[in-house]
């Protein structure tokens, strides 16, 4: 990353190195998997709790026990989004400092969007943890009788 912060940070008009963009993928990456952990986890957590609980009283479907699980998922994501942020900057991940240029151009814009697509994909595929510990079996046979 030095190498990256040296080299180009008065050449407005370079591309930044490639460590750069790889930097810059890291970085929007680790923030996204967290996200989209947080996001999945809560959701299916609060979706089965909907359905399973509230089924009880009310008559609702899957879909609908899932959409408000997904509810409650966005309101906690927006609420811990500031913990998120804090805790990737104690774990040193800063974005490499490149001229606002260099941000502009396409290799930086892309690499951006794929650390974000990359890590939204991983967090949101980990945050499917609980489907393991869900036992639909016995949910559906207590419900049945």
């Amino acid at each position: 990353m030095i190498g990256c912060e040296k080299k180009w940070l008065n050449q407005q008009q370079h591309p930044p190195q490639v460590n750069c963009t790889a930097v810059i993928f890291f970085v929007n990456a680790v923030p996204f998997i967290a996200f989209g952990f947080l996001d999945n986890f809560i959701m299916i957590m609060a979706g089965e709790y909907i359905e399973y609980y509230l089924g009880h009283f009310i008559t609702l479907s899957t879909m609908a026990a899932a959409g408000l699980g997904n509810t409650i998922s966005d309101i906690l994501g927006i609420t811990m989004a500031t913990y998120v942020e804090n805790g990737c900057q104690i774990l040193g991940l800063k974005q490499p400092k490149l001229t606002p240029a260099q941000f502009e151009l396409k290799s930086s814009k892309r690499s951006s969007s794929y650390g974000r697509i990359v890590g939204i994909t991983v967090g949101c595929l980990l945050g499917m943890c609980p489907l393991w510990l869900i036992d639909e079996k016995e949910d559906k046979a207590e419900v049945a009788d």
